[in-house]
């Protein structure tokens, strides 16, 4: 199953995303992209009703500073963090097999 969806804001940070899903490729992370010309939000929206762990946002400012903004099933939306920083996150997580319970608001 899919543990992170990379989303990018438009076509024009395409190439970033595919840079940041060749990271979680590498990092035996599975990943994929949604390259559809749709609005962020209905991606977003399609991807949490999927009930997919992680969403990764990526646009202008992301691209600029080599962050991802990160939005969990857990804990809604989290800001941005470096890719790195996500990935030993996410690596930790599936390592020690850490199970999170989804916080209600």
């Amino acid at each position: 199953p899919v543990q992170v969806k990379v989303l990018p804001i438009s076509e024009k940070y395409e190439e970033y995303a595919k840079s940041v899903k060749a990271a979680l490729d590498a990092a035996d992370i599975r990943a994929e992209i949604d390259l559809r010309s749709e609005k962020i939000g209905y991606k977003i929206r399609e991807a949490r009703l999927a009930k997919l762990p992680y969403m990764l946002v990526v646009g202008q400012k992301e691209e600029e500073d080599g962050l991802v903004s990160v939005r969990s099933r857990f804990n809604g939306d989290e800001g941005q963090k470096s890719l790195s920083d996500f990935i030993d996150a996410i690596s930790r997580e599936i390592r020690t097999k850490e199970i999170k319970t989804i916080n209600v608001e």
